[in-house]
């Protein structure tokens, strides 16, 4: 087995995810507690069983990080190591945590930090995200170069696969651009939920002050090497990038083809949802081995599986 990990990224969160967990697994237990010692407030109660707050960036990013490292720190004893780790943006903090490269009490406080910084720029810019589905992911992009040229905000934010591209920016430009890429023959086209129109310059008040938040954090080498959405490349300068990523598009299709491309034929995404293992089977080969562990349920059929396989 030769295994890639991938973590769930902002907008996986769901009401309530993670109490089987924590009420059946020490191991989990136990990394959602040191989150909540770090943020000050009982994570499991008053964000992951809280509606409201559970939507909001300010609390979900801290809550689906420590969720999916208490996945991976739960079933570390049974998981072969990993030869390659990959998360969807907000997700990259856990790949990195789970690498070695952050710390896991390091990583939640600069979570808390770039969640409030996120939330209130973004509430301040009001933005939408629209995505596209279509195969010609470049006239997506010519479309949204000549309204860029017009003075429009509107930019690519998300290569999720090589037939999803998501576009982000002010809502009267977003709907001009759909206008276009609707005149052009794209038919289907899906408004997100979303507070803010991340990974676009909307954002940049908060990546300037996310830089400056991360100008003395220490990294160490990973583990393994994580391959990061804004360059599609193992990470190299990690704060350079983490500080970039706000405002960045993510090439989530292309760092995962270039992780696939190593030999990986296993991958387990951890989270609440398994919207990037459903991303792979778009990107990697169909003989590749899938799991992605959510709750309870699916922790036991893979803690199973796996120590199966290493025995």
């Amino acid at each position: 087995m030769k295994l890639g990990i991938l973590m769930s990224g902002q907008g996986a969160q769901t009401v309530g995810m993670g109490r089987d967990l924590y009420d059946n697994v020490p191991a989990y237990r136990d990394t959602i507690d040191r989150a909540s010692k770090v943020l000050g407030y009982d994570l499991m109660t008053t964000v992951c069983e809280d509606e409201t707050k559970i939507g909001q960036t300010q609390y979900a990013q801290a809550a689906i990080f420590a969720m999916s490292m208490g996945i991976y720190n739960a079933l570390a004893d049974v998981l072969p190591k990993p030869a390659g780790f990959l998360g969807l943006s907000l997700g990259e903090y856990s790949a990195l945590a789970a690498a070695g490269v952050l710390d896991f009490e390091q990583a939640v406080a600069i979570l808390k930090d770039r969640g409030q910084y996120m939330q209130t720029v973004g509430a301040a810019n009001p933005g939408k995200m629209v995505a596209v589905m279509s195969d010609d992911q470049a006239l997506v992009e010519t479309v949204l170069t000549d309204l860029q040229a017009q003075g429009k905000q509107v930019y690519p934010a998300n290569f999720n696969t090589f037939a999803q591209l998501v576009m982000g920016g002010i809502e009267a430009d977003v709907d001009a651009a759909v206008a276009k890429l609707t005149e052009a023959g794209v038919t289907r086209m899906i408004d997100l939920p979303v507070s803010g129109a991340f990974h676009t310059p909307l954002l940049a008040e908060a990546a300037t002050q996310l830089q400056t938040r991360l100008a003395d954090e220490a990294v160490q080498e990973p583990s393994a090497p994580v391959y990061s959405n804004t360059t599609a490349q193992p990470f190299a300068d990690v704060i350079a990038t983490l500080g970039q990523q706000i405002i960045k598009p993510t090439y989530f299709a292309q760092a995962l083809q270039g992780m696939m491309e190593t030999g990986v034929d296993t991958l387990i995404e951890f989270g609440p949802s398994n919207t990037l293992i459903k991303f792979s089977k778009k990107i990697a080969a169909k003989d590749v081995v899938r799991y992605n562990v959510a709750d309870l349920a699916s922790y036991q059929a893979t803690r199973e599986d796996l120590t199966a396989v290493t025995e």
